[in-house]
């Protein structure tokens, strides 16, 4: 009797294993080979690879940005600090101009506009012209603003929408797996385990351009900033001079009245 069950039981161990080989063949072929981010991209539906394809672009596009802006702010930084301090010294608006000459970054351009204004005046140096060249001062600092900003923006939105593209290319690949599910009539890892893949793919590539994008925005908002005090430090030495060389004249003026 006991050697008739111990029979028995492997009899109906071994056809239990027979019955369960087709089924684990089948689910292995049907698994995707190739569960690699780039075997997930080629296998995926034609929107999530839109998306993701998408999501890299913006994520090349913010780097671009950022070493563009980052050697822009450097340059002009350095230019605009050299010639800010070449303005606290013993120098008249003359001699400033002199030194700035065609020069096209913001300070010389600031320079440049302060002697224009004065020359306009005929060379009266009343509070007239400090009003009106603090005006002049005011557009150009607001101009070379603008200009130093320019690409920033892109930033700003890549790092908002980012995550949502994701979300969206996360939504369509799982969407997608519930259609396998429905064609299939079964529930096997097989049909699921692609789509779920390609949905987490999306979501990782959503994140991966949205985070360095506000990382680098407010970087560069950061240096901004900075380069605009020295716009400003550059303003006030331009009226500083303005009013030295007035009182100076007046001075020289009451002298000779004397």
């Amino acid at each position: 009797m006991q050697s008739n069950f111990g029979l028995r039981h492997v009899i109906l161990t071994i056809a239990l294993a027979l019955a369960s080989t087709p089924a684990l063949a089948i689910d292995e072929a049907l698994l995707p080979r190739n569960l690699s981010p780039w075997g997930m991209f080629v296998s995926a539906d034609i929107i999530v690879k839109t998306v993701m394809v998408g999501l890299a672009v913006a994520s090349l596009v913010t780097w671009t940005v950022w070493l563009a802006k980052t050697i822009e702010l450097r340059r002009k930084g350095a230019l605009a600090l050299q010639r800010t301090r070449a303005l606290e010294g013993n120098m008249t608006l003359a001699e400033a101009s002199a030194r700035a000459g065609d020069g096209h970054d913001a300070v010389a351009q600031l320079i440049q506009s302060c002697a224009r204004e004065a020359e306009l005046s005929g060379g009266v140096l009343d509070e007239g012209l400090q009003e009106r060249v603090a005006l002049r001062l005011e557009r150009v600092e607001a101009a070379m603003s603008r200009q130093i900003a320019r690409g920033t923006g892109v930033l700003a939105t890549i790092g908002a929408i980012a995550p949502f593209v994701g979300l969206f290319g996360t939504v369509w690949g799982i969407m997608n797996s519930f259609i396998g599910i429905s064609e299939s009539h079964t529930t096997s890892l097989a049909v699921v385990a692609p789509g779920i893949a390609e949905a987490l793919l999306a979501t990782a590539l959503g994140l991966v351009a949205a985070i360095p994008a506000v990382v680098i925005y407010n970087h560069l908002v950061r240096g901004i900033a900075n380069y605009r005090a020295l716009l400003g430090d550059a303003s006030a030495q331009l009226m500083l001079l303005v009013s030295r060389q007035r009182d100076h004249r007046e001075f020289r003026l009451a002298r000779a009245a004397e």
